[in-house]
């Protein structure tokens, strides 16, 4: 399984790719981060978005994208412009014919670091310790993206074995 995750952002927008290999070993395919210039308008920022995310899809050709859920923002200008981006990324996937995976900041931390509630850099260390990486994804946009990645084959693969009787009850 190849999955691109997309960490949404109006100024930088992470991606990341991973793949889950023989034995269950995850690999990075690809990371990094969509930069975009602030004074660009946001339409400008938008159709950048879509141009570089649809590339990223031709290019590795992932089976399905991963993204984080809305999460509640204090800020609704910020709100408003995330949901743009995200936006932006589900049309670029669908666009490509992908399925769209949408994971709570909640269960992205929990899959990949255990915790929730866990800090950015503890996010960072757990990311390059799954993907066997020499030093933390930056930017941390990345490395959120590649989180995202990590999230869905974890759930899909636990879905996968709970579908398939993997799991057994104790009857006590």
């Amino acid at each position: 399984m190849r999955v691109l995750g997309i960490d949404c952002g109006s100024e930088y927008t992470g991606y990341g790719l991973v793949e889950d290999g023989p034995g269950h070993r995850l690999f990075s395919c690809a990371a990094g981060a969509i930069r975009l210039r602030p004074r660009d308008s946001m339409a400008v920022k938008l159709q950048h978005i879509y141009s570089q995310l649809s590339d990223l899809i031709a290019e590795h050709q992932p089976e399905i994208v991963a993204i984080e859920e809305v999460f509640y923002a204090l800020n609704v200008k910020s709100a408003l412009k995330l949901g743009q981006v995200r936006g932006v990324a589900m049309l670029a996937a669908s666009a490509a014919g992908l399925e769209v995976a949408e994971y709570s900041p909640l269960s992205i931390k929990s899959a990949v670091v255990g915790y929730g509630r866990a800090e950015k850099h503890q996010v960072q260390d757990m990311v390059m310790r799954l993907l066997s990486l020499p030093e933390p994804p930056e930017p941390a946009d990345a490395a959120d993206a590649l989180a995202i990645a990590i999230c869905h084959i974890h759930t899909a693969s636990t879905l996968r074995r709970y579908k398939k009787g993997g799991t057994k009850e104790v009857i006590s």
